[in-house]
């Protein structure tokens, strides 16, 4: 199989806004006082929820590439611990910026001609490097709506 078509949809995925929003725009302008605050009806905060992709994405990625990593050992240990306050712009642009490096990483791989994506990783039981794009991929367009729904729900979506 030619798989040059296979590839850049995969990139779409993660760079093109198709059926949903893009991460640029979901973590665009997100107002100070809303990064930590509870959504009405209970629910992740903002924060949390850029947190746990972020941590997620990380764990998938350096699983997949590096055969030493070690995953988190709970499922606790996905998401942040609790924060009170606000959360300050460094932390947050902290966050933000190595959760896009962290993807881009994944872009770049899907784009390796010199990978096979079908091939089992040497270390990953039965784990393909295709399985892995997908999953970083479906597991951030899961928590990019959360993301949406709890701007909306704060008052801090663009109209």
């Amino acid at each position: 199989m030619e798989d040059t078509v296979l590839r850049t949809e995969l990139v779409n995925l993660f760079t093109k806004e198709q059926a949903h929003a893009q991460f640029e725009a979901a973590l665009a302008g997100v107002k100070r006082a809303n990064r930590n605050r509870a959504v009405p009806g209970g629910g992740h905060t903002l924060w949390e929820l850029l947190e746990h992709v972020r941590i997620c994405q990380e764990d998938i990625l350096r699983y997949t590439l590096d055969a030493s990593w070690r995953s988190p050992e709970s499922m606790e240990e996905y998401w942040p611990k609790p924060v009170k306050g606000e959360i300050d712009d460094a932390t947050w642009e902290q966050s933000v910026k190595a959760f896009f490096r962290d993807r881009d990483e994944v872009v770049r791989m899907a784009q390796d001609r010199g990978r096979d994506l079908t091939v089992k990783i040497p270390h990953g039981e039965f784990r393909t490097y295709l399985r892995q794009v997908l999953l970083v991929a479906d597991h951030n367009a899961y928590h990019l709506a959360q993301i949406v729904q709890a701007r909306k729900a704060l008052g801090d979506w663009p109209a």
